[in-house]
């Protein structure tokens, strides 16, 4: 079809539409996130870099977008980046994230290879506080198309924010941590969040790094299965 038939079609027209479209989303959370606008990572995070729609960005050094391997069986998301995030662009790079590599390499999952690691929100939040829901709900659409992008089959949920940012399920980590859950033909486990364990530092039967070393071979089971079957 000629560009003079395209034209008339309004084909262009409608092209354009989409493109205006698409680049109007960094500016406002009025400005809808359609599934499957973005073709890759990529694109995700040069807007993520110029991302307005919550107050968030007007304090960031850098968006923390992700890190890993993009056709990882498994997702990690947490909470938000804190300073050593924000000023590296990279998610759980400080002590949190420092256990987090020892706890996944403890059953030899590798971040480089079997995880993709990321937060819901992807900009620092002052002082480190827990993002608000109007905060989740602006970056949220950002979340979805990495999750549809990556395509992981197994999610680990770090902390109550996470469950509640990505599920939606409001209960406490301690009641539900450990549990696998169906969300999205996905299975998820919340799990507790790296810091939490540097706060709480006994391994005796029953403590938080305790129940989190069950967790994790759970995990390392379910990752196991997966793979032979696929």
């Amino acid at each position: 079809m000629s560009s003079e038939q395209l034209s008339l079609f309004g084909e262009s027209d409608f092209e354009q539409s989409n493109f205006d479209q698409k680049e109007l989303i960094p500016t406002s959370v009025k400005i809808p996130i359609p599934r499957g606008i973005y073709a890759n990572v990529t694109e995700i995070a040069q807007h993520c870099n110029q991302c307005h729609r919550c107050d968030l960005g007007d304090s960031r050094t850098h968006a923390v977008v992700g890190r890993g391997n993009l056709k990882a069986l498994i997702m990690v998301v947490g909470e938000a980046p804190g300073q050593n995030e924000d000023e590296t662009g990279l998610p759980f790079v400080g002590k949190a994230g420092q256990l987090l590599e020892k706890i996944l390499s403890s059953v030899k999952l590798d971040t480089e290879k079997d995880v993709y690691i990321c937060n819901v929100n992807k900009c620092r939040p002052p002082s480190n506080r827990v993002p608000t829901t109007e905060e989740m709900e602006a970056c949220k659409p950002y979340l979805m198309e990495q999750i549809r992008l990556v395509d992981p089959k197994i999610i680990l949920l770090t902390g109550a924010t996470a469950v509640k940012g990505v599920i939606g399920d409001k209960r406490g980590i301690t009641q539900i941590r450990g549990k696998w859950m169906e969300w999205d033909g996905r299975l998820c486990m919340p799990i507790f969040h790296p810091s939490y364990l540097l706060r709480n530092q006994s391994r005796e039967v029953g403590s938080p790094k305790w129940l989190m070393w069950q967790d994790i071979q759970a995990i390392r089971t379910k990752f196991d299965e997966i793979r032979n079957n696929s």
